[in-house]
């Protein structure tokens, strides 16, 4: 494998008796840091079982207000000695993962977190402390006071590799330098199907981004394989450490922009020892509200459509257009033989009214309030009722109640967006904001019996138009004795009066201190709303790269992004490695999205194999047998997993192709097996050691928004690629 210049600093050879002399000082101190470990988690154990004991209280029918402040300070006590204990117990496998030798001569060892021995002296350095940043920033050219990195391979307690970085020729002279450096030995190991950290690896540009203050916007750009996902997540895990009270109690929400990026993401947190972090798929960003998450994806006419702001001003119509026409005999009410009536445009200027001060379902009060005034100012004064009379009589008649119940239901989301499945509430409120073609391709859109992924933000913004739906106020009746059985309760407190109030009203929206969204790019104006309503007060780290977006109109996009910063604290990082793609690949790639998008952000590949992109061409006749040939071929040739991206126009063929693999090779495809079979757009953010991408021309449809697609899909392989164009070579070609 030949190395791109600068990317392995000069190294001493070693022998076989230096490197078990290395090992067995590294397994020694290992074995010290565990023992101390396996303390500290008895201590643990021990305060939560003190806790225990020390707050009990020895009264079993009723509890004296000093107990029940010492049964929550147990609670608390417990509660905190037990989350220690799980993460202790979690960082039990690769606890210890960096070694730094100074000038000074002191030696520091880096880990997952922090281990101290019984006089408080740091045995292991947590990741994320300030002491551990030379680790990650310091260079040949700026050591800061390091004369040697070396990264410990573990498996379980067991040291299994040395890798070494000189830093400081002069002061580390004396010292041994192993292996070809740990960056280089961490990007030619295979893939699996979950993404790993790279908390022992993480580069000087990668770690100042990790490390940026938390006010405001952050945002980090970078072309293909520059690290821009995990930098983000590890960040995540730094402001859990650094700004813990504020980002456990508020929350941080990741959003990835599929399930299987989700899945692919999962483990990555955890192994840095945060579980407290929130995972959506923008399909699932919405379930607070909604209970429900959509994984469909609408076409891409229907997509453009849904995501774009003009939805904004339907959804607005179709909120205000009762499910009633008032046009057909509005409101007539009678009153000592005296007809009352309110048409159309009276009713629809009430309604305008309210909506302009309250949410549909919070406002069915004072729109009945409404219009029985207007009822009112209409009774003649010869009638001789008064207006408490009137509003009895008009309230009690089945008329009314039934006109009032269709008029003003209280509605939910779904009911609302299910509407424009019907072509004329379509064309009443899409006129004059869409087109004939679009409103057409929007109603035919909800044909499907499943809500899209796209449907999402819509019914989101219904939600906050509609509001929770109040539900009616039907008390049981007054009871003057309980019965035994009853359950009821015999004291009601004021705070149980307010809890009761308020449960009437309750608003499930779930909000978040800091809100990181990944592929970013990729959101929709609509998508953008949507979680701006789960971070009003949040700080944000946004993370994306223009190249790769997949939305039709980036101006719209960009201009979202613009709207959410505003006036906030805004700092910008970006990185310039592509530590994924092979060299070989990426100059393909690079060319490919240069001709759609001359500025795109190319990072530089720091590693080639030799090994040149595989473009052929293939019968359509003939394409499986191609595709499964290839892929068995792949298998002896890569360790790691094989992704095969399909278009949509293909995606028929993927279940035959599927079985006919597992029957030849059992356990093949699927699930965490080696390979994969997915969409351009469920390719986004993963990584595979190879890659085989079919039929181009149907990912790119010659499209800037298509080629970008496509740009995509060519940056996934770590080692090899392989593309089959059908019947032709492909136009994509460069």
């Amino acid at each position: 494998m030949a190395l791109r210049p600068d990317t392995v600093r000069g190294f001493v050879g070693s022998t076989e008796e230096t490197l078990r002399r290395e090992l067995a000082s590294e397994q020694a101190h290992m074995d010290l840091v565990y023992r101390y470990l396996e303390v500290a988690t008895k201590s643990a154990q021990q305060a939560a079982k003190s806790g225990q004991n020390i707050y009990h209280s020895e009264r079993d029918t009723w509890v004296r207000e000093e107990d029940t402040t010492a049964l929550f300070e147990r609670d608390a006590f417990a509660f905190q000695a037990a989350k220690r204990l799980q993460l202790l117990e979690k960082e039990h496998d690769g606890l210890v993962f960096g070694r730094l030798d100074l000038a000074s001569s002191e030696v520091q060892y880096i880990g997952r977190i922090g281990v101290r021995n019984e006089e408080y002296e740091p045995l292991v350095i947590d990741w994320r402390a300030k002491a551990a940043e030379p680790f990650y920033r310091a260079t040949a050219t700026r050591p800061m006071g390091v004369a040697r990195r070396r990264v410990l391979k573990t498996s379980g307690q067991k040291v299994t590799g040395i890798e070494d970085d000189l830093l400081d020729a002069d002061a580390g002279k004396d010292l041994p330098v192993i292996g070809e450096g740990a960056l280089m030995a961490a990007l030619t190991r295979s893939r699996g199907n979950q993404m790993r950290d790279i908390v022992a690896t993480i580069q000087a540009e990668q770690d100042e981004a990790i490390r940026a203050d938390y006010q405001g916007v952050t945002t980090i750009s970078g072309g293909p394989g520059t690290g821009k996902t995990v930098v983000a997540l590890h960040r995540a895990a730094y402001l859990l450490y650094s700004n813990r009270r504020r980002f456990e109690s508020g929350g941080i929400l990741v959003i990835g922009p599929t399930a299987t990026f989700l899945n692919y993401i999962e483990r990555v947190l955890p192994s840095l020892g945060e579980d407290s972090v929130t995972l959506r798929a923008l399909g699932q960003v919405a379930s607070d509200v909604l209970d429900l998450s959509a994984t469909r994806v609408d076409s891409d006419e229907a997509a453009a459509l849904k995501g774009s702001l003009r939805m904004k001003q339907v959804l607005k119509r179709l909120v205000s257009m009762p499910l009633v026409h008032e046009a057909v005999g509005g409101l007539s009410v009678t009153a000592k033989g005296v007809v009352v009536k309110l048409d159309a445009a009276e009713l629809a200027r009430i309604r305008k009214d309210v909506l302009t001060r309250q949410p549909v379902n919070q406002g069915k009060d004072a729109a009945e309030e409404a219009v029985l005034k207007a009822l009112w100012a209409k009774v003649p004064e010869d009638l001789g009722l008064s207006e408490e009379k009137f509003r009895d009589l008009a309230m009690s008649a089945a008329s009314y109640r039934m006109f009032m119940q269709s008029w003003w239901p209280s509605l939910t989301p779904t009911q609302v967006l299910a509407r424009l499945g019907e072509p004329f509430v379509a064309e009443a409120v899409g006129k004059d904001i869409l087109s004939e073609e679009e409103i057409s391709v929007l109603a035919d859109s909800y044909k499907e019996d499943s809500w899209s992924v796209s449907d999402i933000p819509l019914l989101d913004e219904l939600y906050e138009l509609l509001g929770p739906v109040v539900e009616e106020k039907d008390g049981p009746d007054d009871l003057i004795f309980l019965s035994n059985d009853s359950s009821v309760s015999e004291l009601v407190t004021v705070s149980d009066v307010l809890d009761a109030e308020d449960a009437w009203e309750e608003d499930p929206l779930k909000t978040y201190a800091h809100i990181l969204v990944d592929e970013a790019q990729d959101l929709s104006p609509m998508q953008w709303r949507m979680l701006r309503r789960r971070g009003e007060a949040a700080s944000w780290t946004i993370v994306g790269d223009p190249a790769q977006s997949s939305w039709p109109d980036p101006e719209e996009g960009g201009q979202a992004l613009k709207d959410l910063i505003g006036s906030h604290p805004h700092r910008k990082f970006k990185l310039t490695k592509n530590y994924r793609s092979p060299a070989e690949v990426f100059d393909l790639a690079g060319q490919v999205i240069q001709r759609v998008f001359p500025d795109a952000d190319l990072p530089e590949a720091v590693r080639a194999t030799g090994v040149e992109p595989e473009l052929d061409v293939v019968a359509s006749s003939e394409l499986d047998d191609a595709v499964i040939s290839k892929v068995e071929e792949l298998t002896e040739l890569v360790s790691g997993t094989i992704g095969v991206i399909v278009p949509k126009s293909l995606r028929p063929r993927v279940e035959g192709l599927t079985k006919r693999l597992n029957q030849a090779h059992p356990g093949l495809v699927g699930g965490h097996a080696r390979v994969h079979f997915l969409t351009p757009l469920e390719s986004k953010g993963l990584e595979y050691d190879a890659v085989v991408v079919l039929d181009p021309d149907s990912i790119s449809h010659g499209t800037p928004a298509g080629t970008r697609l496509l740009y995509v899909c060519l940056t996934r392989p770590t080692q090899r690629l392989v593309v089959f164009d059908v019947d032709k070579p492909g136009a994509w070609r460069v």
